[in-house]
């Protein structure tokens, strides 16, 4: 997992870093009992203020995306595979709106729009 802190992203720090863990989740690079780095590691290899951290992890783990271990650490949550599946569903719908907003402006009709994605969706099938 790599985390990016760009100084000019106008979200704050804690934001950018929790954006990228819950990415990692919901896009299945991380997995349920995959552990993560320590509070004060990711501060150390971040560069940032444990508190910062220590927020990061506490939402992720108010949104059940994570679980805490006292004495063990944090780890990606396994008790909840059918909240993550809702998440990247939400997350893909997300992505559809903004392509048929798009197309839209491309003037692209309805049918259009479904014969492009089905013949990538038929690319992306073939080895």
């Amino acid at each position: 997992m790599k985390i990016i802190i760009s100084n000019a992203s106008s979200d704050p720090i804690y934001i950018q870093i929790m954006n990228q863990i819950r990415q990692s989740i919901l896009s299945g690079e991380l997995h349920a009992g995959d552990s993560l780095p320590s509070i004060r590691q990711l501060a150390k290899d971040l560069q940032v203020s444990v508190i910062t951290t220590k927020r990061v992890y506490e939402e992720l783990e108010n949104e059940k995306l994570i679980d805490s271990v006292v004495g063990k650490g944090c780890f990606v949550s396994g008790a909840n595979k059918l909240f993550i599946r809702e998440q990247r569903m939400k997350r893909l719908e997300e992505k559809m709106m903004e392509m048929i907003r798009e197309s839209k402006e491309l003037c692209m009709s309805q049918q259009d729009l479904i014969n492009h994605l089905t013949i990538l969706f038929e690319e992306e099938q073939t080895p």
